[in-house]
């Protein structure tokens, strides 16, 4: 379970590229609401990515995905901290998730990011039990995942709609 005091973010973020990448390029740094800040930093990256067929973008997404579970596992042990709160590649992916097959557009965009905010920082079933039970890089990155999937699924479901 992801520990919500305030952790100093390690010097190493700094220095030590994979940690950089582990606190979501930097944006784990911030003293305000990481995962959000990791969230806005996914955007970008999801913008390069939309325009690649969707078996290519799920194949990414799946390499991303390992790659960060392997990463978290990694960084967290050489820092010392399970889940730091700074540590936010798990934001990144859970919007490339969420964003999956979406529409492009600001407003899609805009309510990918919105969904996915909400189930992270929610947790419902069984977001939240993977949460506190799964641990290791596996259980920092599939928490998010899911809470991707969630978003996903409403996402496209409004599309029947609009």
């Amino acid at each position: 379970m992801r520990d919500y005091t305030v952790q100093p973010v390690p010097k190493s973020m700094w220095k030590n590229p994979l940690h950089f990448i582990a606190f979501g390029f930097g944006s784990g740094a911030s003293p305000i609401a990481p995962g959000t800040a990791g969230t806005l930093m996914a955007i970008p990256f999801y913008v390069a990515m939309h325009f690649l067929p969707t078996n290519m973008y799920l194949l990414l997404l799946i390499l991303i995905t390992l790659f960060s579970m392997w990463l978290c596992d990694k960084v967290s042990k050489e820092i010392g901290v399970h889940d730091h709160g700074g540590m936010c590649i798990d934001e990144v992916v859970g919007f490339l998730v969420t964003m999956f097959a979406a529409p492009f557009g600001i407003f899609w965009i805009i309510a990918g990011f919105a969904l996915f905010r909400l189930f992270d920082i929610w947790k419902p079933w069984p977001i939240g039990y993977i949460d506190r039970h799964v641990h290791g890089g596996v259980g920092m990155i599939l928490d998010d995942v899911l809470a991707g999937v969630y978003s996903c699924l409403i996402l496209h479901a409004a599309l029947l709609f609009l």
